[in-house]
């Protein structure tokens, strides 16, 4: 079985590096557009991207919580769809996984 203390240190870890990654982000978003106008519009295409990349952070964030709260609730490894194991190798190369891989496998071809 997985050492739980271990992968909640690693979740842990993830989840500071990626609200300093966040942070860094809406830093840069804040900061006010250039005069030039020409400048301008390379900004609001750099900004178009980070907007991406931070709602991808953001989703990950979510998921990093949610799995550090199973963790402290003791449901840690069990899908929160079907109550099935989610399985030891799939928790080893996704830790946040919150579903096993049939429910997963399932609401992807939704």
């Amino acid at each position: 079985m997985t050492d739980l203390s271990s992968v909640k240190a690693g979740l842990e870890t993830r989840l500071a590096e990626l609200t300093a990654r966040a942070s860094r982000i809406e830093a840069d978003l804040s900061e006010p557009l250039s005069a030039d106008f020409a400048e301008q519009a390379t900004e609001r295409e750099d900004d178009d991207a980070l907007e991406g990349q931070d709602a991808l952070l953001g989703r990950e964030i979510v998921a990093i919580k949610a799995a550090l709260t199973r963790i402290d609730e003791g449901s840690y490894g069990e899908c929160t769809r079907c109550g099935e194991a989610v399985g030891e190798k799939r928790l080893e190369a996704y830790p946040e996984a919150a579903l096993c891989i049939s429910c997963a496998r399932e609401l992807e071809q939704r």
